[in-house]
């Protein structure tokens, strides 16, 4: 695969690994990088090695978010035939916007993603926010480096499950030194206590500061350089300390792995601001691979950086840090737990492993696969049946007569006893959410029980299918590798067969369905009631919108997301399924207003306010058209829509009282013995 990567941060040599090792793999990866950029307090300059395939670009500007590249290196990379562009700036980058639309200008046609490390929700000013919006409704993958960025991202407009991949350490260069604990009777290196970053309020140095007057065993040693640098020094005066702080001032990348040897405990105290909270906090990690506890304050993503391999304090709490740095010093036992744990943590964040996530990423973005999944061996790829049901236990048990052989779970969204009964007598696996969260919710609880490595067919508790028809379902959707989804051909109780291939619903689709020309639109996915999914399209679209979808719509969001990060959806007529529809629902009306609101709901998310009234107005002509042309059955439906259209389909829903979280994780509600999800 031939990867172009765009980087200002590509400066610093060591941050170049994920490449390297990327090569080492066999990919071709070229990477424009800035000339030049401030990093670690001050100006450092791109110096490739001579194996390395490096363009070095002038940059105008040094913020992040408002500097640009020259353009000319930039459009010699873009005209390259490159497979997939991993734009390694913020969504909302003016270089972002630069690079991209020098990609359109070049017709480069290859897919790109992008990176992200905000965890505040922030709304940037026009035109910020708009590009932000733009770039990630279109982009191929994104990868960020906490859970909320991911979060926001996701809620900005990335159609897909943005991936949470470490900031890589280079493991060769960090390496453990001797444990700092020793039978001499408390030596100072083994009270020592470290601090590494910028000398600015958010890094919370003070606070270390304050600590350690606490705790006149500690010896504090501060490394870096900023604008907060004259107020640390008058500081530990004041406090009576400066005989047990030593400045360091700012330390080379060579200098870095002595320095973490050196300590008994590293400190990383970071305070949220408005405008700021740690992203990461990368030297908690470096500190691990050399052996080093840590103790940081609970600021953003720090807590889930370091796990249970670190010691998390309430961030801006003296005396609270004071007591876990005196803690780490004082019981060689905790050291030794933490030193152990670190190190184990700090290897999930090695260049080899960075390296997998990002060719995974490639792969999903191209659609090109490592091995050819036909030939894939059963055991290393599963096929799972889910089925979400609510009541009507007799159609559950014609649903899973046929699938013994198969691995099934079964959400059960009514907490029947009944229903229980049948999934026992099928040998399937039983799952009560103790609410009925709705298809979605039922959908994706269903996914966190199932094989991680698994194809999943969502399987109607009233539709019947056979194994050589699942069978001819699993064949299809391997041999193609951009199939996200597949569905079966489905006759209802009377062997007529039923429409399982329908067009995505838009503004403008609705005012076609509105004058009549509903037939003359291209199908575009398949209906969920029976329905295979790719596990590659699972984890690269994510889980169902069981936020904003209860019932319908919510396979069709599914699919349109995926459609999005360039997945295809196809229906199967070698395969058929006997689907009663509708089965499990016993109020047609509430039925009916589930389905409109879902509409709504849909429309909303993906064209916005002025879209959804758009469609309204649509819905509302053409039904008033209907009501005054139609008689009887019909003519009163048409007067019924208008009326729903007119109120608004979703403020008028009736979801059922118990469709809301619980407020405690789905998985923990599992009421069978001896079980957990994997």
């Amino acid at each position: 695969m031939w990867v172009l990567r765009v980087s200002h941060s590509a400066v610093v040599d060591v941050w170049r690994e994920r490449e390297r090792e990327l090569r080492r793999a066999g990919h071709r990866v070229d990477l424009l990088s800035a000339a030049a950029w401030p990093e670690g307090g001050h100006v450092v300059a791109a110096e490739p090695r001579p194996d390395e395939s490096v363009v070095v670009a002038k940059t105008f500007g040094t913020h992040p978010a408002l500097f640009l590249y020259d353009p000319r290196p930039l459009w010699r990379t873009l005209g390259q035939p490159v497979d997939v562009i991993d734009i390694h700036e913020e969504p909302f980058a003016l270089a972002t916007a630069e690079v991209l639309a020098l990609r359109w200008l070049r017709r480069q046609g290859a897919p790109y993603l992008l990176y992200s490390a905000q965890n505040l929700d922030k709304r940037y000013p026009v035109p910020f926010r708009w590009l932000e919006r733009a770039v990630l409704r279109r982009a191929a993958g994104v990868n960020v480096c906490n859970a909320a960025a991911a979060r926001i991202v996701e809620r900005k407009g990335f159609p897909g499950r943005a991936r949470t991949v470490d900031l890589g350490v280079d493991l060769s260069h960090f390496t453990p030194g001797e444990p700092r604990h020793t039978s001499e009777p408390d030596p100072q290196h083994a009270r020592t206590v470290g601090f590494i970053g910028r000398l600015d309020a958010a890094k919370g140095a003070d606070v270390l500061l304050r600590a350690a007057a606490l705790e006149p065993e500690l010896h504090v040693v501060v490394a870096g350089d900023g604008p907060q640098r004259d107020e640390l020094h008058e500081l530990a005066r004041t406090l009576e300390i400066a005989d047990r702080v030593d400045f360091l001032g700012a330390l080379s990348s060579d200098q870095l792995p002595d320095f973490y040897r050196s300590l008994a405990v590293l400190a990383v105290p970071s305070l949220t601001t408005a405008a700021w909270m740690e992203q990461f906090g990368r030297v908690a990690l470096e500190a691990m691979a050399c052996g080093v506890p840590v103790v940081v304050s609970d600021s953003g993503a720090l807590p889930e950086v370091v796990g249970d391999a670190g010691i998390v304090v309430a961030e801006g709490n003296a005396a609270e840090l004071a007591k876990a740095l005196a803690e780490v010093v004082r019981d060689p036992d905790l050291s030794a737990r933490l030193r152990e744990a670190g190190l184990a943590r700090a290897q999930a964040a090695s260049w080899d492993r960075i390296a997998l996530e990002h060719e995974a990423m490639y792969r999903a973005a191209t659609k090109s696969w490592e091995t050819t999944a036909p030939d894939a061996p059963p055991d290393n790829r599963p096929l799972e049946i889910v089925v979400v049901a609510y009541g009507q236990p007799a159609l559950l048990s014609e649903a899973l007569a046929p699938l013994g052989s198969f691995s099934i779970t079964v959400v059960d969204n009514s907490s029947s006893p009944a229903v229980r009964e049948v999934v026992d007598a099928a040998g399937a696996r039983y799952v009560d959410p103790r609410r009925n969260g709705g298809f979605a919710a039922g959908v994706n609880e269903g996914l966190r029980w199932v094989d991680p490595r698994a194809d999943v067919l969502l399987l109607n508790p009233d539709a019947v299918i056979r194994p050589k028809d699942v069978w001819a379902l699993r064949d299809a959707l391997l041999a193609k590798p951009d199939l996200a989804s597949v569905g079966a051909a489905q006759v209802d109780s009377t062997g007529a067969s039923s429409r399982v291939e329908w067009p995505f619903p838009s503004p403008a689709a609705a005012w076609v369905e509105a004058v009549g020309l509903g037939r003359l639109r291209r199908s575009e996915y398949v209906i969920g009631s029976v329905l295979l999914l790719r596990r590659e399209a699972i984890d690269h679209v994510g889980l169902f919108d069981e936020e904003r979808f209860f019932l319908y719509a919510e396979e069709t969001d599914w699919a349109y997301r995926a459609t999005r990060l360039g997945w295809r959806h196809e229906s199967v007529p070698a395969s058929r399924a006997l689907h009663v529809g509708a089965a499990t629902s016993t109020d047609p009306t509430r039925r009916e207003g589930h389905f409109h609101a879902a509409q709504e709901i849909y429309l909303r998310k993906h064209f916005g306010p002025v879209g959804w009234q758009v469609a309204r107005a649509a819905q509302l002509v053409g039904s008033l058209a209907r009501s005054a042309v139609l008689t009887g059955d019909r003519g009163r439906a048409a007067r019924s829509r208008v009326r729903l259209y007119g109120a608004g389909p979703r403020r008028v829903e009736r979801r059922p009282a118990d469709s809301l979280p619980l407020g405690q994780p789905l998985a923990s509600q599992w009421v069978s013995a001896g079980e957990a999800p994997p």
